[in-house]
């Protein structure tokens, strides 16, 4: 596009000065037209790179996740082929579920002992209340022999003995209440020790059935998201541990990001919601359309590592390293009626974001984009 306004341009020169001769074709106005040829181009060029600002540096990311197993066991299925498309929740492999399973039958057995002991409490409670209630009765009626034999014995009408075996028997009888006060204390503890609607005992073994149950659901490892699995070498019979050191696979999610990196000084009139296209070398002839989602204004130059080390100052003698560009991403946006193309995760390219500045200009900007895409069906090699 700017060739053909260079085009122009000359046409419009010859057009005055040779054609129709309305001004002499000498030295000076050679030199002016030369030099308005130059100024029209480095106009056009310093505008159309502010308000339609390009990259030759675009990339497409994904997320990845790397697939550790959250419980260890050995592997008996397998249920994906590497590169093969899966939604989220699909199943990607099994763990033998042998111990796992065997630890939820455990516990179950053992909430239900622990749910019928709870159940007796009450009626260990009822049985301890009574027993304080009998032991009470028969202190009373030791209390009140004790007083008759000890009236009786003041008189002359009783002996000794009496009062001493009836005092005795006091004391067992205090004894006896004593002991099953401190039963009934024992009873009513543990039916206060709840945890929401049930007893500490029975809590603590559901909390410990729950771990359990989700450790044996842990043994089936699903999808985290859409998207496919890449390095699938994990194979029935391998052992697999939690631990992150050597993962079972990686899976790379269908989401994708598309990052595109602008020098410093091109993005002043850049905001989220423009529109963009970019042009990868994985689909020449195509153009990707997408908008501005937001732009990263921060550099790993901008960034002071916490240490003890003062950071060295350059000398004086050396050149400052070259500025770091900032990304802008881009988020793909399929046209009405139409599905977004199929974009292999590291594709690279150059793109182009429009702002709202000088609209008329960023038809220069599209046909370079769509040239670029072009050349994109050229392979440039000669081996």
């Amino acid at each position: 596009m700017l060739e053909l306004i260079i085009g122009g341009y000359c046409g419009l020169v010859w057009l005055i000065f040779i054609k129709l001769k309305w001004l002499p074709w000498n030295i000076k106005t050679q030199v002016g037209a030369a030099t308005g040829a130059i100024l029209l181009a480095a106009t056009i060029i310093f505008t159309i790179n502010v308000v339609s600002p390009s990259s030759s540096d675009v990339r497409v990311m994904n997320f990845v996740a790397e697939i550790v197993p959250r419980v260890p066991g050995t592997v008996t299925r397998v249920a994906v082929e590497g590169n093969t498309m899966i939604k989220k929740g699909d199943v990607l492999l099994e763990i033998d579920n042998t111990p796992y399973r065997l630890r939820v039958k455990e516990l179950q057995a053992k909430l239900a002992d622990a749910t019928a002991s709870a159940k007796t409490l009450w009626q260990d409670l009822d049985n301890a209340k009574s027993n304080t209630s009998a032991a009470q009765a028969q202190l009373d009626l030791m209390k009140k022999r004790l007083a008759q034999a000890a009236e009786l014995a003041k008189a002359g009408a009783g002996n000794q003995f009496d009062v001493e075996n009836f005092a005795t028997e006091v004391k067992k009888a205090e004894s006896a209440v004593a002991s099953a006060k401190t039963a009934e204390v024992k009873v009513t503890t543990k039916l206060e020790g709840v945890v929401g609607p049930d007893l500490a005992s029975v809590a603590q073994i559901k909390a410990q059935l729950e771990a359990a149950q989700y450790d044996l659901d842990s043994t089936v490892i699903r999808a985290p998201a859409d998207g496919y699995a890449v390095n699938v070498a994990v194979r029935p019979g391998n052992y697999l541990v939690a631990m992150p050191f050597k993962p079972a696979m990686s899976f790379v999610e269908h989401e994708q990001r598309i990052l595109a990196f602008f020098a410093q000084n091109e993005l002043r009139y850049v905001k989220p919601g423009d529109k963009a296209e970019v042009a990868l070398k994985t689909l020449p002839g195509e153009l990707v359309f997408a908008k501005v989602d937001s732009i990263v204004w921060a550099t790993g130059q901008g960034q002071l590592v916490q240490s003890g080390v003062i950071p060295n100052a350059p000398s004086e003698m050396l050149h400052a390293p070259l500025a770091q560009k900032f990304a802008v991403k881009l988020v793909p946006v399929a046209k009405e009626g139409e599905k977004l193309p199929f974009i292999p995760m590291g594709s690279r390219g150059g793109g182009a974001v429009y702002t709202e500045k000088l609209a008329a200009l960023h038809l220069l900007r599209m046909v370079m984009i769509r040239a670029q895409s072009l050349v994109n069906y050229l392979v440039l090699k000669l081996h």
